[in-house]
């Protein structure tokens, strides 16, 4: 009985490591997302439509 409520205990308390894995996939996800969001930001037809707005603003 003594020798399941340790692993019990010792399985409980090894879950952090879980911690710094999905801190690892969250920033993967991050990333992966400010690529895309670049990839659309630096293309044609949305920096022209960029310029475009800012330029009514400033007149």
């Amino acid at each position: 009985m003594r020798r399941l409520r340790t692993r019990i205990r010792s399985r409980l308390r090894g879950d952090a490591g879980m911690n710094t894995a999905e801190y690892a996939v969250g920033t993967l996800a991050a990333v992966a997302f400010a690529g895309i969001l670049l990839k659309v930001l630096t293309s044609g037809n949305v920096q022209s439509a960029l310029t475009a707005v800012i330029d009514r603003a400033l007149k």
